[in-house]
């Protein structure tokens, strides 16, 4: 049996918020599973995290919203490593398109990546952690799911609602396995794959209208809350939701 706690992080390649978290879960000694659909990006950082670790942190290449894919990739790293002790969901998309113009096309492909994604990694994942008595979820909402805005898009900020009401559900069907399952809502943590999907003027005076502490957000601020939650020291938290805004969207 594996004697490191393992990791899975999906979207864990690029510079974002599953890199940051990947190398923050590196650092405290757990084995890192990366998943991504980023090939390239994902073994150069598969490389830097073996070296981090001291032991093996594979990648695997991998569309969240391919169900059966999910299962497989899952059950590989389980039967390789003996345990799925950490999973988290990091893995989103969007298209910011109005309500009365959106295609199903675009509510369909968003749906399917940030909340049945989502879902299929825990179906998948869990298993596993009810055998072992243990485990811990962290999915990575937003608070679109909170927001009355057009910023974000009706498809994102439903997708990312969903996956709150689905942690609160996972969690409370799940402790008494010694299963913890908490979420993250995100405010603008910036990376440049942002610049895809806002337009400029999104970023244009966001510290002068909405930045209480002046500064955008980092992933390495996702990244030092994921560790946590995942770690033994959250060992009294679960169904929970916590903002990490920089006070732009406050939450109680």
């Amino acid at each position: 049996m594996n004697d490191m706690k393992v990791a899975i992080v999906t979207a864990a390649a690029g510079a974002g918020i599953g890199a940051a978290i990947s190398r923050r879960l590196a650092a405290d000694g757990i084995r890192v599973v990366i998943t991504d659909l980023h090939e390239g990006r994902m073994a150069t950082l598969s490389d830097e995290l073996t070296q981090t670790v001291g032991s093996e942190c594979p990648w695997y290449k991998l569309d969240v919203s391919d169900h059966g894919a999910v299962e497989t990739v899952f059950n590989e790293v389980a039967k390789r490593y003996g345990s799925i002790d950490v999973l988290i969901n990091n893995a989103g998309w969007s298209k910011i398109e109005p309500v009365s113009r959106m295609s199903l096309e675009t509510w369909q492909k968003c749906i399917d990546i940030d909340l049945t994604g989502t879902f299929s990694c825990m179906r998948f994942a869990l298993p596993h952690m009810i055998e072992a008595k243990s485990g811990a979820i962290v999915n990575i909402s937003s608070i679109s799911a909170w927001e009355m805005t057009t910023e974000h898009g009706a498809a994102y900020s439903a997708a990312k609602a969903g996956v709150m009401a689905l942690t609160r559900v996972a969690a409370a069907e799940n402790g008494k396995h010694g299963i913890r399952v908490n979420a993250i809502a995100p405010g603008l943590i910036y990376n440049e794959f942002l610049r895809r999907i806002y337009p400029d003027e999104f970023f244009d005076g966001y510290l002068e209208k909405k930045a209480v502490l002046n500064r955008l957000g980092q992933p390495e601020d996702i990244a030092y809350l994921a560790s946590f939650l995942a770690s033994d020291k959250a060992g009294y938290i679960t169904g929970e939701t916590y903002g990490v805004s920089g006070g732009v969207h406050p939450h109680a």
